[in-house]
């Protein structure tokens, strides 16, 4: 088993108590690894830091654990680093959410107006992070879970030779959540989803080697009318009955996207502030412990659940394992999908081995989702582009070019508040 020095960047953050339970669930495949957390609040990262040791030690498991709030000291030897972060936190995400709401549009963490300032700061972050790596440990693998994970491995990966990968659970749960909703049991899936992180469609969707589809119709004739079925859980099967193929939970924003908008402008909080109302409560049970002798995460006050981004230990024990496995990723297509170009970065199932992630040809998308996922592909571009190394007017027509907003006129007011919004976590460059 492969003995690494892993650098989490984000390893104070509400996520990374669950984190690092994933990564101790895994310890016997990485045994006298050394893991580094880095963050910006030393409180926040000697609570992780201790439970975490803590429950590896219990186990029995060969890890060491330390923090650090120096991320270029603790890059120093490192094989792998981790990436998952929010600039700006949840009080950035809020800005997110609501300004765009003001303004007639879908404010959400990932998508639309939302999605592409939370890129734009992300980036202005990562951009020194890949800096920090290319210099100290330009051999270590980078594994991104910031998000937006499309934009931000769509940036690096046209302007660094690091070896990276973006992942995310989505082609995972999102079939499962459907099922569930369908009365079906998950563990008879067999769905492959192909297409942009968080914008991905199944093209193999079979329930005990039969088409889903049929099943998911039947589903949703049955429960239509039944209310204590949500809006959200009809809108997701209908979709996938009417374009005969598994969506991505976020395309509910594109196609009920006036259903959607209303549904955010009526509530009265946003979901930012529906978790800052639960923040203090995670950091207390974390606390709680850190001190105890036999720490155990409670699934209902950690920040994700009790165990989170386990998809990065997958693949990560499949590259310094050399499993050679089969995972979905997010990396530059060179073919695998046949409705984009070589350099644009998607999700799709890779070959894993101990020499890299190689994306399985897939052939098309199906026709009905193509064309949305292309527009989102070339907004992915020129975002990338814009929170890179671009100007105002470079984010500007990034912004107008999203699927959701389509003004000149508008792009141009939502960009300069919500610029001026986060003005603390971008380049100069971008306000001017």
């Amino acid at each position: 088993m492969a003995a690494i020095k892993m650098v989490y960047i984000g390893g104070g953050s509400t996520r990374a108590a669950g984190t690092m339970a994933s990564f101790i669930h895994q310890g016997d495949n990485f045994k006298g690894s050394e893991v580094v957390l880095v963050d910006l609040n030393e409180e926040r990262l000697e609570i992780i830091r201790k439970m975490a040791q803590r429950m590896s030690d219990i186990q029995g498991v060969d890890i060491k654990i330390t923090a650090s709030l120096d991320r270029r000291a603790a890059l120093q030897d490192s094989d792998a680093v981790l990436t998952s972060f929010r600039p700006g936190g949840f009080k950035a995400r809020y800005l997110d959410e609501s300004i765009p709401l003001k303004h007639g549009f879908i404010g959400q963490e990932t998508q639309g107006p939302g999605g592409f300032f939370m890129a734009l700061r992300s980036l202005h972050a990562i951009k020194g992070i890949v800096e920090d790596i290319e210099a100290i440990s330009p051999n270590a693998w980078l594994f991104n879970y910031t998000n937006p994970v499309n934009i931000i491995s769509e940036a690096i990966t046209h302007h660094s030779s690091l070896k990276t990968v973006s992942l995310c659970e989505g082609p995972i749960i999102f079939p499962q959540w459907i099922a569930e909703t369908a009365g079906l049991d998950p563990a008879h899936l067999d769905v492959s989803m192909i297409g942009l992180n968080h914008n991905c469609w199944s093209n193999r969707h079979l329930y005990k080697g039969k088409d889903l589809i049929p099943l998911l119709a039947g589903a949703y004739e049955r429960l239509k009318d039944d209310p204590s079925v949500s809006r959200h859980q009809l809108r997701m099967l209908k979709l996938a009955v009417t374009m005969n193929s598994i969506p991505a939970d976020y395309f509910q924003y594109y196609y009920y996207k006036e259903e959607v908008l209303e549904q955010l402008q009526s509530k009265a909080t946003t979901r930012s502030q529906d978790i800052l109302a639960k923040v203090p409560d995670y950091w207390k049970h974390y606390a709680e412990q850190a001190e105890s002798l036999t720490p155990e995460l409670d699934q209902n006050r950690s920040r994700g659940g009790i165990h989170e981004l386990e998809l990065a230990f997958d693949v990560m024990d499949a590259v310094f394992n050399d499993r050679k496995e089969v995972w979905t990723c997010n990396v530059p297509n060179n073919g695998a999908i046949a409705d984009f170009p070589a350099d644009r970065v998607v999700e799709v199932p890779c070959f894993v081995d101990k020499n890299g992630l190689a994306p399985i040809s897939q052939g098309n998308m199906p026709k009905q989702t193509a064309g949305l996922v292309k527009m989102l592909g070339e907004y992915q571009t020129l975002t990338a582009e814009a929170g890179w190394s671009g100007s105002r007017i470079d984010g500007i027509r990034a912004l107008a070019s999203h699927p959701l907003v389509y003004s000149i006129d508008r792009a141009e007011k939502l960009y300069d508040e919500m610029a001026h919004a986060h003005k603390a976590f971008l380049p100069e460059r971008l306000l001017k």
